[in-house]
């Protein structure tokens, strides 16, 4: 019986390898995304926010038809002061950056539990600035960065 748990020994290290190697694993880099171009007739809408070192940007653009948009991020609040309205032309490309606010509500239990809800505001940056933050960003599929059409 011991021998045969010493022969699977090894599989069992080398599958608990492969699962760590696997957590280390980096997203792809945002960078090459702003090489592509903005498909013809259309218009490209970035979204971005400083980040933490572990935080992942999630869709870092949308293309949308050209026309007004209200871009806005979940927040807590609903406040229309915190989201930004921007008409985009055919070919043109909008940076939203996604900025957290101070004020999160909060309260619960002295002893546990609690809650806590963020609430952020979209600032439009110019693209000089933008590209940068975007370019050393990583990105991954999802968000909830919304732009919807005026």
């Amino acid at each position: 019986m011991t021998h045969l748990r010493l022969r699977r020994l090894p599989r069992a290290l080398g599958c608990v390898l492969l699962l760590i190697l696997a957590g280390c694993a980096q997203p792809p880099p945002a960078a090459p995304y702003l090489a592509t171009p903005v498909a013809p007739g259309s218009a490209r809408i970035w979204f971005y926010r400083d980040m933490n070192p572990n935080d992942i940007l999630a869709t870092p653009y949308r293309d949308v038809p050209p026309g007004r948009y209200r871009i806005s991020a979940d927040s807590y609040y609903s406040d229309p002061t915190l989201n930004r309205d921007v008409d985009v032309a055919p070919g043109a490309e909008v940076y939203a950056k996604v900025v957290p606010l101070e004020n999160t509500v909060q309260g619960g239990g002295v002893v546990g539990g609690g809650y806590r809800r963020d609430n952020y505001v979209v600032w439009l940056y110019p693209p000089e600035a933008a590209r940068l933050a975007i370019a050393h960003s990583y990105i991954q599929g999802g968000g909830s960065q919304v732009a919807q059409r005026r």
